[in-house]
């Protein structure tokens, strides 16, 4: 396979080639957004530039071993560049030789195109998530919800955040994903556990990520925001809230009192980052419900992962530990018959 792309006077610039459909000995000269950068020097001292570039199918290391300076100062972080370039295998890994760079500013071009997305459609996430606050019986609370994402901003932003910069849901619509997963297990939960506030279960556990589109900046790459650096998402959250709230006659103080509570305690522990730990049913469900479509997503998103000859994953930092994959369809032999 070999991906060939030219500019053309008056064309837009289209990719060709995917990261995913990249192999080694392939020639690359296509479009791909910088998620990384840096300058290293060489075992024999010579200075190469270390990149990390994307498209939405996945990312790619790339070296630059000549005029690395030159090419350093072409672009940065978050620009989408072409490239000329050759696809090698580093250590069983395919990364991609640059001897190339061009920056593409083209206004045509749309960086979220080069980001990750959820495989899920968006506008049916968000009416199924219309779907659930409308079960809200709480007038406080449904108010609060339709406020909330009745603003077209807030909805925009919040149907486009990822939930995290890297650890699960990592990808355009993830926020709106992960809501979801987690309002749809609190709505079995509350069936299971009758004994709590079902209305207040569902409003914590929708807004309980609110602050993300706040802390998170995904227009170009996926980083923090000063905001989300200097405040976080939590703390983020609850200031939001807590002018929705302003603006609602007559909201029950006791309401909105454990209501911010599902927000701030929803990490669970102080060393996750959580400023208070759960100290009502509805909080413990939310936290738990939360921390559960995390991981799951994460162990997923791990898992499908190159498989590189084994069964198992490497190991994962945030998780500490290897995940298991089992044998590949390829690997698996059919039982033997009689």
């Amino acid at each position: 396979m070999q991906g060939i792309l030219q500019r053309k006077a008056g064309t837009v610039l289209n990719k060709q080639i995917y990261v995913k459909d990249i192999q080694a000995g392939d020639r690359v000269q296509d479009l791909f957004l910088v998620t990384e950068k840096n300058m290293a020097i060489s075992q024999k001292g010579n200075p190469y530039l270390n990149l990390k570039i994307r498209d939405k199918t996945g990312e790619v290391d790339g070296r630059v071993w000549d005029r690395a300076a030159e090419m350093n100062d072409i672009f940065r972080t978050g620009d989408i560049i072409h490239i000329q370039s050759q696809a090698v295998s580093f250590r069983n890994v395919v990364q991609l030789s640059i001897s190339k760079i061009s920056l593409a500013d083209d206004p045509a071009i749309t960086p979220a195109d080069y980001l990750p997305s959820s495989a899920s459609d968006i506008d049916d996430m968000f009416e199924a998530l219309k779907k659930i606050i409308e079960t809200v019986q709480n007038p406080h609370l449904k108010t609060l919800l339709n406020l909330m994402f009745g603003d077209e901003r807030t909805a925009d932003a919040f149907r486009k955040a990822p939930a995290a910069k890297g650890f699960h849901h990592a990808y355009i619509g993830g926020l709106l994903e992960h809501t979801l997963s987690v309002a749809r297990l609190l709505d079995l939960a509350t069936q299971h556990y009758r004994n709590v506030n079902r209305d207040l279960v569902m409003a914590g556990g929708i807004l309980h990520d609110i602050g993300k589109i706040h802390e998170l900046s995904f227009n170009g790459t996926m980083d923090y925001t000063d905001e989300g650096r200097l405040v976080g998402h939590i703390v983020l959250g609850v200031e939001f809230v807590d002018a929705k709230i302003a603006e609602i006659e007559n909201f029950p103080k006791q309401l909105a009192l454990e209501l911010r509570h599902i927000l701030l305690s929803h990490h669970g522990v102080l060393e996750f980052g959580s400023p208070k730990r759960p100290k009502t049913v509805e909080a413990l469900i939310v936290n738990y419900m939360d921390d559960l479509d995390a991981k799951v997503n994460a162990f997923e998103e791990f898992m499908n992962g190159p498989r590189n000859g084994s069964n198992w994953t490497p190991y994962h930092r945030l998780l500490e530990r290897y995940i298991y994959k089992g044998p590949s369809a390829e690997e698996e032999v059919p039982e033997e018959q009689d």
